[in-house]
C-alpha cells in the first residue's frame, strides 16, 4: 500500500455525488483521518446557458457521477470510501482502485500548482511551448489567478498578442 496520498476516483450513483463527499467528509472527522484521507472534491465548472428567456450563469458538475478523492490508500481508507452508501466503487480493475497519474491530475485541475514567475511586465521572454515555441515576445500583461500571461510577439511584420499558460514561457537572459 502507498505511503502517500494520491487522486483516486469514486464511481458514485447519478446525483449522489454532494451526499457521497458530505459523508466521507463526516467519517474523516469523526474518526480522526485527516492525515490518510486529505481531499474529497467534485470537480465543477461554471457555464452561462442561453435559453429563451435570456443567459444565465449555473455550476455543473463536470463529471456527473464521480467524486475525487486524494488519500492514502489503507484497508481501512478504502472500507470507509467503499461503504458509503452511494458508492458503487473505485475506479480501476477489479476490485483494486488505479491513482490518477500526476499529467491527469495537472488536466483536471483539481490540484492547484503554484507557478513561479520570473519574469514581469515589459520583459522579454521566450516561448518555450505551443504553437509559437522558440518565438520571442514582451509580457503585456500577467494574470496569476487565471495561470495566464499575454504576450506581444511580432509576427509578419505585425504586432500579435498571444495568451498562453504562465508556464509556457520563460524570461530571456541579456
Amino acid at each position: 500500500m502507498s505511503e502517500t496520498a494520491k487522486w483516486y476516483v469514486v464511481h458514485t450513483y447519478s446525483g449522489y455525488e454532494n451526499t457521497v463527499a458530505t459523508t466521507i467528509e463526516k467519517h474523516v472527522e469523526n474518526r480522526n483521518l485527516r492525515d490518510l484521507i486529505h481531499t474529497v472534491e467534485i470537480p465543477m465548472e461554471t457555464v452561462t446557458e442561453i435559453t429563451d428567456a435570456g443567459s444565465k450563469t449555473v455550476e455543473r458538475k463536470v463529471f456527473p457521477g464521480y467524486v475525487l478523492i486524494k488519500m492514502v490508500l489503507t484497508d481501512e481508507t478504502w472500507h470507509l470510501v467503499r461503504n458509503v452508501r452511494g458508492v458503487t466503487g473505485f475506479v480501476g480493475s477489479g476490485t483494486k482502485p488505479i491513482p490518477l497519474t500526476e499529467e491527469e491530475v495537472a488536466g483536471l485541475g483539481v490540484e492547484k500548482r503554484k507557478i513561479e514567475v520570473s519574469y514581469e511586465v515589459g520583459d522579454t521572454v521566450k516561448i518555450v511551448d505551443g504553437p509559437l515555441e522558440s518565438f520571442m515576445g514582451v509580457v503585456e500583461e500577467i494574470a496569476l489567478d487565471k495561470s495566464k500571461v499575454r504576450v506581444v510577439v511580432s509576427m509578419f511584420g505585425r504586432e500579435t498578442p498571444v495568451e498562453l499558460e504562465l508556464d509556457q514561457v520563460e524570461p530571456v537572459s541579456h
